[in-house]
């Protein structure tokens, strides 16, 4: 379930990166009840994106931002009390880590859900169901 983390570069000081995705990634999974799954953790990946200040743009004019962008299967955030836990957990984390430095309204968070079956793990393209019983037994 990857996770893309893009930030202007200086929004976090130095290094508060990994720290982010860390804190963003164990918030996801305790939202969905998965703390400690042993089936879905390993398959919490993604990537940091740290782009200059004149790149990145709100209002079309250059501003510091942050994108929190999960890639998950249909069935994941479909509860309201997890959408707006989450959502609201993540901002935190992000302006806590700027040092209450970056605006809330410059942190978005959303999530796009992927086709049924094109879930590839391990070599493996993987239904819902399938995904949903790897993450029952374990």
């Amino acid at each position: 379930m990857p996770l893309t983390l893009t930030l202007t570069e200086g929004v976090l000081p130095k290094g508060q990166e990994k720290l982010a995705f860390s804190r963003l990634s164990d918030a996801m999974l305790k939202w969905h009840g998965l703390t400690g799954n042993r089936f879905l953790t390993p398959n919490v990946v993604g990537s940091i994106h740290l782009l200059p200040k004149d790149n990145t743009f709100s209002g079309s004019q250059p501003a510091p931002v942050v994108f929190v962008e999960w890639k998950m299967p249909s069935f994941a955030f479909t509860s309201r009390e997890v959408q707006l836990g989450y959502v609201a957990e993540a901002t935190a984390i992000v302006h806590e880590l700027s040092g209450g430095k970056q605006p809330k309204e410059n942190i978005w968070v959303n999530v796009v859900h992927a086709v049924d079956g094109a879930w590839g793990v391990g070599g493996v393209a993987m239904t819902n169901e399938e995904l949903g019983q790897a993450v029952a037994q374990t």
